[in-house]
């Protein structure tokens, strides 16, 4: 009667039911041979088992390092956003409110440009500079974003707010009010075309859509 050969699957699977078969049998940890990828050289069990330790331990502290990365990077941008809150709080408020939120993004995020638009405003706000300017198209292309838009500037029109308009390579784009129901649009602008990507976390850029919708609700009619 003839024994069925062993495959790789059955002697894998032997090895996984069976954990105490490398103490019963310890010498063969030295004696079976291994081709390491790393080196290219024959180990032996042992030492390759150490390798894959080392390249799993490599992986984890490059992963924690990532990590340790990110929540600084988080931390500094929770300061500056305290820092801008705090500014907005001893605003007096009305038109000085726009022009205070507007520098405080500036000069706390360090952005280059920083606009605003609002419509529906106070008849004494009419003739502001943040309600000028304010096409059709340009409200409804506030409504129909259900996200801060981050990336290129494709020639938006709300970028043309900007000072330096010509200059913006990136840009970030943050609807005030209500989803489908803005009452204005927040703009930040950047020649560095790699300030605002399309790869952008938005957690603290909803936030600051939040504020600045709360602070400047005021202005609305």
């Amino acid at each position: 009667m003839s024994t069925a050969p062993l495959d790789a699957s059955t002697v894998a699977q032997y090895l996984t039911d069976h954990p105490e078969f490398f103490q019963e049998q310890a010498g063969l940890l030295g004696e079976v041979k291994l081709s390491s990828p790393l080196t290219g050289r024959t180990v032996s069990l042992q030492e390759r088992q150490m390798e894959v330790m080392r390249d799993k331990y490599r992986a984890l502290e490059l992963r924690l390092s990532d990590l340790s990365r990110r929540a600084e990077e988080n931390a500094g941008i929770a300061n500056r956003f305290h820092a801008w809150t705090q500014a907005l709080l001893v605003s007096k408020g009305g038109a000085a409110m726009a022009r205070d939120l507007t520098e405080g993004l500036r000069t706390h995020f360090t952005v280059p440009q920083v606009t605003l638009r609002l419509w529906h405003v106070a008849p004494e706000h009419a003739d502001a500079w943040f309600a000028s300017n304010v096409s059709d198209d340009a409200r409804i292309f506030a409504n129909s974003l259900r996200a801060p838009y981050c990336g290129p500037n494709n020639d938006f029109e709300a970028v043309r707010w900007l000072d330096d308009a010509e200059s913006i390579r990136s840009t970030v784009m943050l609807p005030l009010g209500a989803p489908g129901q803005s009452f204005g649009l927040l703009v930040l602008g950047s020649p560095d075309p790699a300030r605002f990507t399309t790869a952008m976390a938005t957690d603290f850029l909803v936030h600051i859509a939040a504020t600045a919708t709360t602070a400047l609700a005021p202005l609305r009619t």
